[in-house]
């Protein structure tokens, strides 16, 4: 018997994988529901084992399959004020509450359930299933797995991430550099403050830098009206430094984004933040010759700019109906990965939306889940007809 999603999702949700830490009792789950009838499943773990990759296949071994893409990470609870436990699932009023239900455990209980109706009768397109791990923290976890799929022939044609758009077809979303700016000054003591130099200035000096390159990307930088914010961002987000009150800091180190639309390349975005960099360095430079501010890559990742036209699409409109609405999505997505590293028609559809996510009491809705599980049960008839 094929248990129902729901009933699926209370299993996942009760797993607390929050990023970095361990979700191998998770992937067990999801392997003795996948396990049979053909299935084949792999695991591509991070260094030190503690959690992993899946990638399960059933169906021809041949090109031309679909990939279902979900990650099994979610976002500490910390802090949040639930009212509810946030690993027991609970419903209430047609929602069902946990962390991670919106994003995206719903798309991933939904998948297993897929993957079960779709191993009762043969298929003559394949099916894929992606799980992966610390996407929440850049995108990480799924490149390992990604790296070892581009080296085998034919790879699947189209993949469909399950990240929460009300089951609404998103064509892009923007791409991300996580970046920090190391601002090194000399220190001293605050009494003589002038005889030293402030790393907190420096970096002051580069937020306002920051800023600066911002409005300029709001008024002439390249825009793409399909977005809320139709043009690339630069967001500073943290700034630590200083140790006493009493010492003048000599190092100050500014956590930094760069989220760019796709007519924007992100790395002449960053030429001219480190050339601003320099410049504000440089102008230290006759008292302190080794003031400094080092700019290093943190983490990122690229868009994703589907054409309206493009395979994957036409399949979303065919099991979800010709007027299902497209859009492009504010959050990042392991989409454009398997879009530029394995030539993946791609696009992003999956229950929940995101504004639920991230928040306490995070929910999906019954109807959500029950019109995700509709769209897979038709995606598993056009599979069977070799569509």
């Amino acid at each position: 018997m094929i248990p129902s999603t729901l009933e699926i999702l209370a299993r996942l949700v009760a797993e607390p994988t929050v990023s970095r830490t361990s979700n191998l009792s998770l992937l067990d789950y999801a392997e003795s529901l996948l396990r049979g009838a053909g299935v084949r499943i792999e695991r591509f773990a991070h260094p030190d084992g503690s959690r992993a990759n899946l990638w399960a296949s059933i169906g021809s071994e041949g090109p031309g399959g679909v990939v279902l893409s979900g990650h099994t990470d979610v976002v500490p609870v910390d802090g949040q004020a639930w009212s509810t436990d946030p690993y027991l699932l609970c419903e209430r009023d047609g929602r069902l509450y946990g962390r991670g239900t919106a994003d995206m455990k719903g798309f991933v209980a939904a998948a297993l359930r897929a993957f079960r109706l779709a191993a009762t009768g043969p298929l003559r397109r394949p099916l894929h299933l992606a799980l992966s791990y610390d996407e929440e923290i850049g995108c990480l976890g799924v490149r390992g797995m990604i790296d070892a799929l581009a080296q085998r022939p034919d790879p699947p044609a189209l993949c469909i991430v399950g990240e929460p758009t009300g089951m609404r077809i998103a064509t892009g979303h923007k791409g991300k550099l996580a970046l920090r700016a190391c601002c090194h000054g000399q220190e001293g003591h605050s009494a003589l403050a002038p005889n030293a130099l402030n790393a907190l200035h420096l970096g002051a000096a580069f937020i306002t830098a920051l800023h600066a390159r911002q409005d300029e990307l709001s008024v002439n930088g390249a825009r793409d009206p399909d977005y809320d914010i139709p043009y690339s961002t630069i967001h500073a987000g943290m700034m630590h430094g200083g140790t006493a009150l009493n010492i003048v800091p000599n190092r100050c180190d500014i956590d930094f984004e760069i989220r760019n639309v796709a007519e924007d390349d992100p790395e002449n975005i960053l030429a001219g933040l480190k050339a601003d960099a320099r410049s504000i360095a440089v102008a230290h430079h006759n008292r302190f010759p080794k003031a400094c501010i080092e700019i290093e890559r943190v983490s990122g990742y690229p868009g994703l700019n589907s054409d309206r036209g493009a395979p994957v699409v036409q399949l979303l409109r065919r099991i979800l109906g010709d007027d299902a609405p497209t859009l492009k999505v504010a959050f990042g997505t392991e989409g454009g990965l398997f879009e530029q590293s394995l030539g993946m028609s791609t696009a992003v559809c999956g229950p929940g939306f995101m504004d639920q996510g991230h928040k306490p009491d995070e929910f999906v809705s019954i109807d959500q889940l029950s019109r995700c599980d509709a769209m897979l049960e038709r995606l598993v008839v056009e599979l069977r007809q070799g569509a």
